[in-house]
């Protein structure tokens, strides 16, 4: 009886469940075209259209391009928890569609102002901040429970495959054919992506709501304070890595300004080093179920190998350590986001997943803006490659408070337990 299922069962996940497959399609086009757009118009801010000030331009950009994600959290939480998911990702690309369209015929009747682009991140990162925390927590309704891993690790793939495409066209297509050749891309894709999930059917769900009351034996659901307040290992693992990406998070700032006043290039450097930390990215999103370790012990030393990484292109400058060192902060990242997201799917109970993984990009999301306006208002008073050097320093304590969490693994219990053991799939409440 299982030889015939044993073929099927080596081919890769995206392979073998088509719903599964289409979905994650969506998910790359989706983000390849919002990072398309961010670093486009990132650039285009800094090679084009600002002459003083580009650091503060650029990194007040991408600070409103991350706002959507922290303050529509709620919102966020409570659709995806009520409203069935594939109407929810159909509606975000649709919209995302809708908005990108209408920014190219702005661009292509006239010039386009400052505050339409700025304008056109805000519309297209509200509607991601719905698609990938409602994805993620699709994720048991496309796949078997044995398969939650591997398809966590293409979902989070998709972000780095979205770095390799979107970045590598984002400036370029600047360069071609200016912001509305880059909007009429992104609309394309964002089109693309809702055509694909009107095809697809998802495994019934079963309604979350508030049944605990009624005897029906189903949990009523949470506040999201309730949700963290619950999870007291998890929550101390989210307040470090939220640390973290007050500094990594800000190399979306500095690789434009890095370009710019340091190699001195253009929109071809600037996608080369984008797809190198996509690269990087894509490499750890893939391996990252491989590496050994518990998950505290291995993100401590990511960490810590991520800020030595970032140190390097700020002691030496060239474009080919610029660009190894991206590699590397990649590969950091995408191995700590398979690592932790596959933990956090099997600890946190089905009825919170709504709501957890809504506050999670919240919480993560919310060094962004921060750390965008920081970093740009220092670009305009310190060299790029200081600004590398300050970022490899600042990942330094997130990565000693990782480590320290070990200290606690007795009151933990088995949320400590390294990735892909037994007890995971029970305290995950799922099987």
């Amino acid at each position: 009886m299982s030889s015939p299922t044993t073929p099927a069962r080596r081919l890769p996940l995206v392979l073998r469940n088509r719903v599964f497959g289409t979905v994650w399609l969506g998910q790359v086009l989706t983000q390849a075209a919002v990072r398309m757009f961010q670093v486009g118009v990132s650039w285009w801010l800094v090679a084009y259209a600002v002459d003083g000030g580009r650091g503060l331009a650029s990194g007040l950009f991408m600070a409103v391009s991350t706002l959507p994600a922290v303050a529509l959290a709620p919102v966020v939480a409570r659709t995806v928890a009520r409203v069935n998911h594939r109407t929810v990702l159909r509606a975000a690309a649709g919209t995302a569609a809708a908005a990108a369209t209408a920014l190219a015929a702005w661009a292509y009747a006239s010039d386009l102002p400052l505050a339409a682009a700025y304008a056109a991140t805000l519309a297209l990162a509200g509607c991601q901040a719905f698609f990938d925390p409602c994805l993620t927590t699709s994720v048991p309704e496309l796949v078997d429970d044995e398969d939650i891993e591997a398809a966590t690790g293409f979902e989070l793939s998709t972000q780095s495959l979205a770095s390799l495409g979107g970045a590598l066209l984002g400036a370029l297509i600047v360069d071609g054919a200016g912001i509305a050749g880059l909007a009429v891309g992104c609309a394309s894709a964002y089109l693309a992506a809702a055509l694909l999930l009107a095809t697809v059917r998802f495994r019934s769900q079963a309604a979350p709501d508030a049944a605990g009351e009624d005897g029906s034996g189903t949990p009523p659901r949470r506040t999201l304070r309730q949700i963290l307040a619950g999870l007291p290992f998890v929550r101390r693992i989210l307040i470090c890595f939220t640390a973290a990406n007050l500094f990594t998070t800000a190399v979306f700032v500095v690789i434009p300004l890095y370009t710019k006043s340091v190699l001195h290039d253009g929109g071809g450097t600037v996608a080369l080093l984008e797809a190198s930390l996509g690269t990087g990215t894509l490499i750890g999103s893939f391996t990252g179920a491989r590496v050994p370790g518990r998950p505290t012990v291995l993100g401590s030393y990511l960490l810590g190998a991520m800020a030595v990484a970032l140190a390097v292109p700020g002691l030496a400058a060239g474009r080919p350590v610029m660009a190894g060192s991206l590699v590397v902060a990649g590969w950091c990242v995408g191995v700590i986001g398979v690592r932790f997201v596959a933990l956090f799917q099997r600890l946190v109970p089905t009825a919170d997943k709504p709501g957890f993984f809504a506050v999670m990009q919240a919480v993560l999301g919310a060094t962004f803006p921060v750390a965008s306006l920081l970093f740009g208002l220092l670009g305009d008073h310190l060299s790029a490659q200081t600004l590398c050097l300050v970022q490899a320093a600042g990942l330094l304590p997130a990565a000693l408070a990782l480590a320290l969490l070990r200290t606690g693994s007795d009151s933990a219990g088995p949320e400590e337990q390294p990735s892909g053991a037994e007890p995971l799939v029970a305290t995950g409440g799922e099987r």
